[in-house]
């Protein structure tokens, strides 16, 4: 019997199964997540579970390309800009594997892709509660918790779940149906292997991602093609805005800011700030310039290459030989075909509804069918009173173009940390910027 209390929806009844107790449950262990972990770890009266489907912590390995560097500072990292004496910096990790006075003569303030994984698969083997190869089959209201079960035969029960399964490879709808060695994802790209060496090989994307690929492909003599097509569907091969005043963009009293516009508002400034985020490293575009100068010039012509920008990929055919690729000149609305042997999307990532919270998608969602999320991230959702859900990387519309990003990272797993405990733990508020957002 339920004494008449009106069960909500998502809501089960309350039923008797073997049980581990957390006070949070962190669904997913990509980097925001990891960064909740370790922010969490020493915190007092915080039992925190983290649960992760892949067996160890890797990092985009299909696009750990050997030349690939962040594009943010490594203080950006794991916890130094709410927690600097943190033992889960990144400046411990130099510190602890005997290379930190090296790390800064080689590099400088700036870090390979390559290391900073290290330093996170170094970070969650010091994090006990990280359950490695538990892929979270469902979730459910079961009286005044949430029941969490994972394939592994792990149940996991919290009050406060946070959402960090991360965005997905995304590929324009026509290009699903070939998906595989001929048509496939940047992130893919060194986990299938296709055969590059003497093909006609497009890039479709110039952002960082399809940059690094275009780099890797001049770079590597066993992944050279005969022919390279590069698309971008902007006005050129843009470099990312990088400048200190947009650069506030990724501060917290900006998020906080942008939070409070309205949704129209929000659109539009995050489709007027994308370069902030989506542009490519200027010593990136420089060293790609250098080295078609240089096989063009003084290499005897040995690859045909093709730069297309003002362009959109619309459509593709396959066939024995390859794939006819169907581009659009956006300024002419003139079309053409162009052949190739591989295309390579670089075309970014999406958020996806997790599988696992079907039960509980109206009550998460609502009538709108998207995340309502506050502004500590979490979600205003038709639940029991004293449960909460939390998101990482779900927040791009609501919190600004900050969200995917890794700048503020440390900043919003504090904020999350804060409000699942109910006090303030780390300081979230109050950092200075030069600009004044709001004229209240």
């Amino acid at each position: 019997m339920d004494g008449g209390r009106k069960r909500r929806r998502g809501e089960t009844r309350a039923r008797r199964v073997p049980m581990e107790s957390f006070d949070l449950v962190g669904i997913g262990v990509g980097p925001s997540n990891l960064s909740l972990a370790a922010l969490a770890e020493p915190v007092e009266g915080l039992r925190a579970g983290f649960l992760e489907s892949k067996p160890r912590f890797r990092w985009h390995p299909g696009l750990m390309l050997p030349d690939a560097w962040l594009q943010v500072s490594y203080l950006k990292d794991l916890v130094t800009l709410v927690d600097p004496t943190s033992r889960f910096s990144f400046l411990n990790f130099l510190s602890e594997q005997g290379r930190i006075f090296r790390a800064l003569v080689a590099n400088g303030m700036s870090c390979s892709r390559q290391e900073f994984e290290q330093y996170y698969q170094w970070a969650a083997e010091g994090l006990p509660d990280i359950h490695w190869q538990s892929r979270v089959k469902s979730v459910s209201v079961v009286g005044d918790r949430f029941e969490v079960v994972c394939d592994s035969g792990l149940t996991a029960t919290a009050r406060s779940l946070v959402l960090g399964s991360g965005r997905e490879p995304y590929l324009p709808p026509f290009a699903a149906a070939f998906h595989g060695s001929r048509v496939l994802h940047g992130s893919e790209l060194l986990s299938v292997r296709p055969d590059l060496a003497g093909r006609r090989v497009m890039v479709v994307g110039a952002g960082q991602s399809g940059a690094e690929v275009v780099n890797y492909l001049l770079s590597e003599d066993a992944a050279t093609p005969a022919e390279l097509t590069w698309v971008s569907s902007r006005v050129g091969f843009l470099p990312i805005d990088d400048s200190p005043f947009s650069n506030e963009w990724f501060a917290p009293s900006y998020v906080d800011y942008f939070h409070s516009l309205p949704a129209g508002r929000r659109a539009d400034l995050l489709g007027r700030q994308r370069l902030a985020s989506d542009g490519v490293s200027e010593s990136l575009l420089r060293k790609i310039y250098q080295r078609l100068y240089r096989l063009d010039h003084l290499e005897g012509g040995t690859l045909s290459h093709r730069l297309l920008p003002c362009r959109r990929v619309t459509d593709l055919r396959g066939h024995a030989d390859g794939v006819e690729v169907s581009v659009l000149d956006t300024d002419r609305d003139v079309r053409e075909t162009v052949p190739a042997d591989v295309v390579v999307f670089c075309t970014g990532y999406r958020s996806r509804f997790p599988d696992y919270l079907e039960p509980l998608r109206e009550a998460l969602t609502g009538d709108g069918g998207a995340f309502r999320v506050r502004r500590d991230y979490s979600l205003d959702w038709d639940g029991p009173p004293g449960l909460r859900v939390f998101v990482q990387n779900f927040a791009e519309d609501s919190h600004g173009i900050a969200d995917p990003n890794l700048s503020l990272s440390a900043w919003r797993s504090a904020r999350i940390v804060n409000a699942a405990v109910g006090r303030e733990v780390y300081r979230t508020d109050g950092a200075s910027t030069a600009t004044a957002w709001s004229s209240a």
